[in-house]
């Protein structure tokens, strides 16, 4: 069904909540485009006619946070068309039916239909006319699953099964001048403690003319950075090979960069083992891409590393670290760290503590271990108890605010190339703020623009949106 032709949602007002990782915020920002080219207005949830929860089921937390917002909405919007998608939706199913608090159910292969399922959810027992349709799958037969309102309905399939790359198209990016691109969706990897390959499907790949054609779009409307995202963006590589091609990301990477517009790259989420002297090679010859590297590392001890099913030694990211530090000036490296993980030990705690102080990272995620039902962790014997994780938790808090305020201290007297992004009226004045290459936020005060950066003559605050400009703090 084509939203353009047949489907109209014209004057409705809806409101989007995104809970969860970077993935989920471009699908929201994609179904938001999507909503408003067939005519839907974009509100605050407390006018919106329409409310989409795009929910996240990485931990049982999660999927508590996800149920939380879905009563919300409920309770605020209690005669609005209440939907939930996403990778919650994804792992419960029907069950969430039940629950009275929801629609509609759209799962993690349909968010590019919701348009049509909207429509048809406000235009009751439309007649389904082509396999381009949402279709309403019961968990086995494919047989219509109508809960007692017949017009409450669970579009999702089984996404363990082989898939094609979900179509959803860029956000369109009005004042933006970063935008995120998910160029990747699915994973293989079935770490111990994530869900993740069970809702999101095996690895697939975007096309690769659609990430041109998308980037093109972006770079018309005044983005000039993009930020490559995917579920496992580092496995791009494989599900290409596995398909009998050999696009690489970095083909993909090195194409974006000839785009007319764009500025910077900057990579996602990254498991360690795409960093390699090759990868690397390519990468620092095009100076678009970003001196910031998110490497996923979860812990820092051997031990716990393999009862996590990571695939590789605490060495052996060491040796990545070293690589990147080598190739750029002071890379920023970020990470994830898991503390509390079943079975984590006082010693190897210390361990990790003691390896996390060599790798010296600019930030930290720390997340304390949730268990997460359906995985192989939530079995562990051995499980910590919630006090030792929050007091685990705050020593690598109180690391990482060490080291991200050194980090940025070694910048101190140096002159910066910063993206503006948004402008900032506060009752201490005018700012422009943005980012640098290596992602440390800055916050330029407008009135000292002529003496600290490489453009005098102020304009307007707005006319920097879209400009990079060289500010030395």
């Amino acid at each position: 069904m084509s939203t353009q032709n047949r489907v109209s949602l014209t004057g409705r007002s809806f409101h989007i909540i995104t809970l969860g990782c970077k993935v989920n915020q471009f699908e929201s920002d994609a179904m938001r485009r999507l909503l408003e080219e067939a005519g839907a207005v974009w509100s605050g949830l407390e006018q919106a006619e329409i409310c989409i929860i795009n929910t996240c089921s990485v931990t049982n937390i999660a999927d508590r946070k996800s149920r939380q917002m879905m009563h919300h909405a409920r309770k605020l919007r209690p005669n609005a068309v209440i939907a939930a998608c996403g990778c919650y939706v994804q792992a419960a199913g029907e069950s969430l039916l039940r629950d009275g608090s929801v629609d509609l159910l759209i799962g993690n292969d349909r968010k590019s239909q919701v348009s049509e399922i909207l429509y048809e959810y406000l235009n009751p027992f439309p007649e389904i006319t082509d396999d381009k349709t949402a279709v309403l799958y019961d968990g086995k037969s494919g047989v219509p699953n109508l809960s007692q309102d017949p017009r409450k309905r669970l579009f999702m399939t089984d996404i363990s099964a082989p898939c094609k790359f979900e179509q959803l198209p860029a956000a369109l990016p009005g004042s933006m001048t970063r935008a995120y691109l998910k160029i990747q969706d699915g994973c293989n990897a079935f770490c111990t403690y994530c869900i993740i390959p069970y809702v999101r499907g095996r690895i697939r790949n975007k096309p690769l003319a659609d990430i041109l054609r998308e980037t093109g779009v972006l770079a018309s409307g005044g983005v000039r950075e993009v930020v490559l995202t995917g579920i496992h963006l580092s496995a791009f590589d494989d599900a290409e090979k596995a398909n009998g091609s050999t696009l690489t990301l970095t083909d993909v990477i090195r194409q974006i960069a000839a785009v007319p517009g764009i500025e910077r790259i900057r990579l996602g989420s990254l498991e360690p083992r795409v960093i390699t002297p090759e990868f690397l090679q390519v990468i620092t010859s095009i100076p678009k891409v970003c001196p910031h590297f998110h490497l996923s590392l979860q812990s820092a001890d051997d031990r716990t590393l393999k009862r996590m099913n990571r695939h590789y030694t605490i060495e052996e990211f060491m040796d990545i670290t070293r690589l990147l530090r080598e190739a750029y000036d002071r890379p920023a490296l970020t990470t994830d760290v898991i503390v509390g993980f079943p079975g984590e030990t006082e010693e190897e705690f210390e361990n990790t503590c003691a390896n996390l102080e060599k790798l010296d990272f600019y930030e930290m995620h720390v997340f304390k271990y949730s268990r997460r039902r359906g995985t192989l962790a939530d079995k562990m014997p051995d499980q910590l108890t919630e006090a030792v994780k929050n007091e685990r938790s705050r020593r690598l808090l109180a690391m990482t605010a060490s080291h991200k305020a050194k980090y940025e201290a070694s910048f101190k007297g140096e002159q910066q190339n910063v993206l503006v992004e948004e402008v900032l009226r506060t009752d201490k004045g005018i700012f422009l703020r943005g980012h640098t290459e290596r992602y440390i936020l800055v916050d330029i005060p407008f009135e000292c623009l002529s003496s600290s950066c490489s453009i005098s003559n102020q304009p307007a605050p707005e006319e920097f949106i879209n400009r990079i400009i060289s500010f030395k703090n």
